[in-house]
């Protein structure tokens, strides 16, 4: 029988389908979010089966996003104050499948603490990899730092130095469509998995790049973005919840 093809999803400010249950709870603080213009034909053969790059007007995007995990927690249990606490930067791509469910598909994730990478490496099959890394605060700047260790490619590095400014009032279509985003599409095992998330609305401030010097966005496999980015935007963050992994046909497997 011939896989479902619907239409996206509307982008939605607030989640887009509920999520019962909680697999993972965590915050997400101190986030930039760069991003560059990316053709889909250089994104499409490296998102999971069932999917294709999401895109707006025509265009898809490449995120380099960095920020502080924060006490994640799993099965509704207390979060980590030490092992789940930790810089993370990953590379993001935009995709949509053939349900419509629009989300993220994570290309690397940095993370400073060993534990944590291996456990969703060998857990979740996802690119977790360990780095060297570090956020700092000086006023209204934020400067972000990760070299990575372990796998390769080794010595992958990204500094990011951001000036904040003030709150947007009313995000723009683009910065809607990179950041409202409800769930996450991977591969495991060789099989689509979409796993929800919930959290409130982005808290959002306009934000000037002071110094962005990165080869993570290659390392991903990816063309090596081209001029500054089109939307640079920050946020003090929000908490999460993931739920359960959902089936093909859409539902939790809850």
């Amino acid at each position: 029988m011939a896989l479902p093809s619907l239409p996206p999803e509307p982008v939605t400010t607030e989640p887009a389908r509920a999520v019962g249950g909680s697999l993972l709870t965590q915050s997400w603080l101190d986030l930039t979010f760069l991003h560059w213009p990316a053709d889909p034909a250089d994104v499409a053969p490296l998102l999971p089966p069932g999917t294709r790059p999401d895109v707006l007007d025509g265009v898809t995007y490449v995120g380099l996003v960095a920020f502080r995990m924060h006490r994640v927690g799993w099965f509704g249990l207390p979060g980590v104050p030490y092992l789940g606490t930790f810089p993370e930067t990953n590379v993001r791509l935009y995709s949509v499948d053939g349900h419509g469910r629009r989300g993220v598909v994570f290309r690397s994730l940095e993370a400073s603490r060993l534990l944590p990478v291996a456990t969703a490496r060998l857990g979740f099959r996802l690119p977790y990899v360990w780095a060297r890394m570090g956020i700092g605060q000086t006023g209204d700047s934020i400067t972000y730092t990760s070299e990575r260790r372990w796998p390769g490619p080794r010595g992958a590095r990204s500094r990011v130095v951001v000036r904040i400014g003030e709150p947007v009032e009313e995000p723009s279509e683009l910065e809607h469509f990179l950041t409202a985003r409800w769930g996450m599409h991977s591969s495991f095992f060789g099989r689509q998995m979409y796993l929800p998330n919930t959290h409130p609305r982005w808290p959002l401030h306009r934000a000037e790049l002071v110094e962005c010097t990165e080869d993570l966005v290659v390392a991903a496999g990816l063309p090596k973005p081209v001029g500054a980015p089109v939307s640079v935007l920050y946020s003090p963050g929000v908490p999460v919840r993931f739920g359960w992994p959902a089936k093909s046909g859409g539902r939790s497997n809850r």
